[in-house]
């Protein structure tokens, strides 16, 4: 056995070991023996999945898709040079959202980098700060104690990146440099790497499980006691580590909860679905001003929230921010007053004599909903908003939804109404445009592999055309139950609604960007199903299917501009009425 291929092999099964279920590989030279071990490992019945795209930025979507959604590591494999470039995108993505990657590249080995050698490029602390740990690995040697570095090695890696060594969980980076040759010796080569049975140690992991076990997160910090006011409010941004539980303090405090679709506390009688609205009404927000603001998660989909969480120095808030993570939490405009683990209520609120404060957000909340269902429905026009709101109610039990990150996740914001039962992702870590066709696809696997139900994304023209090559797998690859929802409006519909609209010169050039580019074509090219619908009514029947399929939606940007202008003067001036 020469030094790459044992290198390989042992790393994998180490990882493995540990509990590694899916791998995400992009085929190239000097990542062979990492392939072929995936390959071989990758067996009927061995618990892990190999997946291989052709394009490394697909790929690394893939895998943040299924890492996100199954919260646990995910492997993925490039060669060396610029295909480990190409990951940067998922690997910020990874790093910002708390998702647990293992990004392992081949590299060159030293006497080859800095020569002008092929693919070879500077790959040391390649992603800088975005890993939450990087090792240079060092050229495999055949020589005693390779076994039980290589082992803990995989170990460590694994821990660093799902966060059981008590970090934030995020991406890990291992450099691997490999020296020729880089796939098994055949059958009748000669021994050369000396030792009985061609290595100088055995190769085997620990009995029963990983070479080094780590018992979990340790509990520690402090869980902060709130004492009970009734102008208290609940934000829930992305990634909402314990939405349960947010959700369970806000019906025992009587608070309401304003809860981004993709934070999982966007369910219950506390969470309002038109609170967008009611946070864009200044008559509102001056009436409403809460004592203490608890926050979890990323928040920050809309300026108006943003600038409810920074109350006015007149009317000062208490702001609680539940840490996502070891030395990981978000507040976007500073106003935090205190960062802890965890929050509770300090006794029981007592009487609960003046409910006129969460009775007030639901009117208002009712107003508004109400305001909008008018506006939506007049017609049969599937329009942008009404798209959204429509899908969320159509997506049956167990189901899981991609939006992406633009209007799509806003319009998801405003519409929705609150449910349980459907699963909301985003990459809203970064909320980049990269690899969303991927990261859907990645999630969907990850969700009915774990026995969920179907799964839809919810995405713009752009976004779709950014990852096109994620339409594309070849044939054996694991495929998902995935209806990818575009919505086609010829160009960056969500650069209409903001202050660049307003210079008619530049603006459709270089913010509208029109590409003209034919959707179906596309999805056909691909060898998937695609459909357009225009009528509200034809939306559930488009959505049943099976494998990935494309749904087209066509929109105009400027019509879509007016409607939601219409709705927010409709929803603020009844959220305003009624509150």
């Amino acid at each position: 056995m020469n030094p790459a291929t044992a290198f390989a092999v042992t790393l994998v099964d180490e990882l493995a070991r540990c509990g590694l279920a899916e791998a995400v590989l992009a085929p190239g030279s000097r990542s062979a023996p990492l392939a072929m071990a995936l390959w071989d490992r990758a067996g009927e019945g061995s618990g892990l999945r190999l997946h291989v795209r052709i394009d490394e930025r697909s790929a690394a979507f893939l895998a943040l898709g299924l890492a996100k959604a199954s919260g646990r590591p995910v492997a993925l494999v490039c060669t060396s040079g610029t295909a480990a470039a190409h990951f940067h995108a998922a690997v910020i993505e990874a790093s910002e959202a708390g998702v647990p990657l293992l990004v392992l590249t081949a590299d060159r080995p030293p006497e080859l980098r800095g020569t002008g050698a092929n693919q070879t490029i500077d790959q040391v602390k390649l992603y800088g700060d975005a890993v939450r740990w990087f090792c240079e690995a060092g050229v495999p040697e055949a020589r005693p104690g390779m076994n039980t570095y290589w082992r803990s090695l995989a170990c460590r890696a694994w821990a660093a990146a799902g966060g059981s060594d008590g970090g934030f969980p995020g991406p890990v980076h291992l450099n691997l440099a490999l020296r020729e040759p880089l796939v098994p010796d055949l059958p009748d080569a000669a021994d050369v790497t000396g030792g009985a049975g061609g290595w100088p140690e055995a190769l085997d992991g620990r009995p029963g499980g990983p070479w080094i076990r780590f018992p979990g997160t340790p509990a520690g910090g402090r869980v902060l006691e709130l004492p009970w006011t009734e102008r208290g409010v609940i934000i829930c941004g992305d990634g909402c580590g314990d939405p349960a539980a947010l959700l369970r303090l806000a019906e025992q405090a009587g608070w309401p909860v304003l809860a981004e679709p993709s934070s999982g506390a966007r369910s219950g009688p506390m969470s309002l679905a038109a609170y967008p609205y009611l946070l864009d009404s200044p008559e509102f927000v001056a009436g409403h001003r809460p004592d203490v603001i608890v926050s979890a998660g990323r928040p920050g989909l809309s300026r108006a929230q943003l600038g409810f969480l920074k109350p006015p120095a007149a009317a000062p808030a208490r702001h609680v921010v539940i840490a996502q993570g070891p030395g990981h939490w978000a507040d976007p405009v500073r106003s935090a007053t205190d960062v802890v683990p965890a929050v509770r209520l300090a006794g029981e609120p007592g009487s609960r004599a003046g409910p006129a404060w969460l009775a007030s957000w639901r009117a208002a909340d009712t107003a508004a909903r109400a305001a909008a269902a008018g506006v939506l429905d007049d017609g049969e026009a599937l329009s942008e908003p009404r798209l959204a709101r429509d899908l969320a109610a159509a997506l049956p039990d167990g189901a899981l939804l991609w939006a992406a990150s633009s209007l799509p996740v806003r319009d998801l914001d405003q519409q929705m109404a609150p449910r349980a039962g459907l699963r909301v992702l985003a990459s809203r870590g970064a909320s980049g445009i990269d690899g969303l066709v991927s990261a859907a696809a990645g999630a969907a696997l990850a969700h009915q592999r774990a026995g969920g139900g179907p799964a839809a994304a919810l995405l713009g023209d752009l976004a779709f055309l950014h990852d096109a090559p994620g339409l594309f797998a070849g044939p054996g690859e694991p495929r998902p139950d995935l209806a990818v929802v575009v919505v086609n409006n010829d160009g960056g519909g969500i650069f209409s609604m903001l202050e660049q609209a307003e210079f008619g010169g530049p603006f459709e050039r270089v913010f509208g960007t029109p590409h003209g580019a034919d959707v179906g074509s596309l999805a056909a090219a691909a060898g998937l199903p695609a459909v357009t619908v225009d009528r509200a009514c034809d939306l559930a029947g488009a959505l049943r299917g099976d494998g990935i399929r494309v749904i087209e939606v066509r929109t105009s940007r400027e019509a879509g501009t007016a409607l939601r202008r219409k709705l927010r003067e409709a929803c603020t001036a009844a959220a305003a009425a009624a509150g």
